[in-house]
């Protein structure tokens, strides 16, 4: 009897999709420039309200105009450009990879996104201290009397001047309470953005549109707000100080506490909350609108980025 060979199919061999490449790691930095040139009136106009006495911030921002030309509303825009590409690239590119060091996936717990946000800030803070110090003394330049303002040009006239006349230790004031800030800032805005998002993909009302992104960026603005806060207070005392002993953070909290009580910590939380909201929503709305970009043109072939 002849035998009958029984042919075997060889094992299905499941196809491994291609891992996907990661994003520029600039684009974060571009997503926040983008947003905070878009805001900087409104930042401009809150610290003249302070500073004039002024009511109303649509008449103040006309006044700006009528002085200064529309491009008034825009004084002091290269230090917050200098702070962005310093700062943000850094902290965006540091989150990412502190993700992976952790392997914070994308259903990862909170205290994993948090942790990756504050090794995220503790970097980007100290990288990007002289920045922030360029971008708080052009801002908040008209603000003083003249004989005791900077009058820098641009940020670079602002570095040169301050490594010339106040040393190259200069660019170190309020380096402690600057980091300290941009770890929560991270741990709190990034995290949030990240964690929220989440929920609310497990959720049957939402998908990954514009609208998950809006609703999640906007806890994670009130959210950074308020845990941001006291640091904030902190740094910007610090940071518009000069003179010896000045850059002392002890010094600063003791003098405020004495002068004004614990709530100083909070002091501008409203107006914070109204400048940190939009920009925090339009740095992710912007971010996540790049990375679609990013996403097309690799679809098309276009594998520059």
């Amino acid at each position: 009897m002849a035998s009958q060979q029984v042919a075997i199919d060889p094992p299905a061999v499941t196809a491994v999709p291609p891992k996907k490449k990661p994003y520029p790691f600039w684009l974060g930095g571009v997503a926040a420039t983008i947003a905070a040139s878009i805001t900087h009136p409104l930042d401009l106009t809150k610290v003249r309200l302070q500073a004039s006495g002024d009511k109303r911030m649509i008449e103040s921002m006309k006044k700006t105009v009528r002085t200064a030309g529309v491009r008034g509303l825009f004084d002091g825009i290269t230090g917050t450009w200098m702070r962005q590409m310093s700062y943000s690239v850094c902290r965006f590119w540091a989150y990412d990879e502190s993700k992976k060091i952790l392997g914070a996936g994308k259903d990862a717990p909170a205290w994993k996104l948090a942790l990756a946000g504050s090794m995220a800030g503790g970097i980007a803070g100290f990288i990007g201290n002289p920045g922030e110090i360029v971008m708080v003394r052009l801002q908040g330049d008209f603000a003083k009397p003249p004989e005791k303002r900077f009058n820098y040009k641009h940020c670079f006239d602002a570095l040169f001047r301050m490594v010339r006349e106040e040393g190259a230790s200069s660019l170190a004031r309020g380096v402690g309470p600057n980091v300290f800030r941009a770890i929560l800032m991270n741990a709190s805005q990034l995290a949030s953005y990240d964690f929220f998002k989440a929920e609310l993909l497990k959720t049957r009302y939402f998908d990954d549109n514009i609208i998950c992104h809006f609703t999640a960026s906007f806890g994670a603005g009130t959210v950074a707000t308020t845990i941001c806060s006291p640091a904030d207070v902190l740094k910007s005392r610090i940071m518009n100080a000069s003179g010896p002993g000045s850059n002392s953070t002890m010094a600063v909290i003791r003098s405020s506490m004495k002068n004004e009580g614990p709530m100083f910590m909070f002091k501008g939380w409203l107006p914070a909350w109204t400048r940190l909201q939009p920009t925090t929503i339009l740095i992710f709305l912007t971010l996540e609108q790049l990375k679609n970009a990013v996403d097309y043109s690799r679809k098309q072939g276009y594998d520059v980025l």
